[in-house]
């Protein structure tokens, strides 16, 4: 498709300057008009006629292509989470039926599996979604989104120690973008702690920050957390996106980023907002 547009544009523009040299030689040559002036403007409006054509040759078949693209993967999307939702209730039904310690770390393989499909899931939906559609700027108080987004996260990460310590605080930005963020901070300190993890949450003075005590990064690793696909440990579940996802919201709406951690003792992220915003 792309190959055919390629030649259909190259020709296109070889005709046009061919008939704008061509109109040139015979409004001066021919028919003998000498002010410049008229010959300039009436190439301008051949070039402009010839540039909308060029336009509409270039995205007419990009845009039938993008809404291909976009159609598709509502679909699959849409198609992916009955089976997710099957998994995971069929998960929870066999163990009721079995108690032996085999299946239940086979069982726990699944929804751990199950958990990151989730995740995907969720997450592509989100990026699709911001595509295709504006993103719905609002003001909103900060602590109700965290409060909103740690009732999912108590129920998936029973075992965590949370820590909150949450003042009212209005900020203007992307709701549901933002519940991202702070759902993929909340999973790395989870991923990344021990078999207890603790998590402490802070939002005071326009920053929200993200602790846990996990198993820290060195400065190395630093460098590169927010390459995209990059993985300090390869074990551990998930594909290296979440924080290029982060630190490409935070760019976008102005919020400052920062990452401090220590090898062994964990890893601390704020968010600082811009006062009045």
């Amino acid at each position: 498709m792309f190959r055919s547009v390629q030649i259909a544009l190259a020709s296109l523009y070889v005709t046009t300057t061919a008939i704008l040299i061509a109109g040139i030689y015979y409004v001066h040559q021919v028919l003998g008009v000498e002010q410049w002036g008229i010959i300039a403007f009436v190439s301008l409006i051949l070039t402009l006629i010839a540039g909308g054509v060029l336009a509409k040759i270039a995205i007419t078949p990009l845009r039938e292509h993008f809404e291909h693209l976009e159609r598709f993967s509502k679909e699959t999307l849409h198609e992916l989470n009955l089976p997710i939702n099957t998994i995971t209730a069929n998960a929870q039904m066999l163990r009721k039926t079995h108690n032996d310690e085999k299946s239940l770390k086979r069982l726990d393989r699944i929804e751990t599996a199950t958990e990151m499909l989730k995740e995907r899931y969720n997450e592509l939906d989100y990026l699709i979604k911001k595509q295709t559609e504006r993103e719905r700027i609002e003001s909103f108080d900060l602590s109700e989104l965290i409060e909103e987004r740690l009732g999912f996260l108590r129920s998936l990460y029973p075992s965590v120690i949370w820590e909150l310590s949450l003042e009212p605080q209005r900020v203007t930005c992307d709701r549901i973008g933002l519940g991202k963020v702070i759902d993929n901070l909340v999973e790395n300190g989870v991923k990344y702690s021990g078999q207890i993890p603790h998590i402490a949450i802070n939002l005071r003075d326009q920053s929200l920050s993200i602790c846990d005590q996990g198993i820290g990064m060195d400065e190395i690793t630093l460098m590169r957390i927010y390459d995209r696909y990059y993985q300090n440990d390869s074990t551990m579940a998930g594909f290296g996106i979440g924080l290029s996802l982060v630190k490409r919201y935070c760019d976008r709406h102005h919020i400052n980023l920062h990452v401090a951690s220590r090898v062994g003792e964990g890893t601390c992220v704020k968010l600082e907002f811009k006062k009045g915003e």
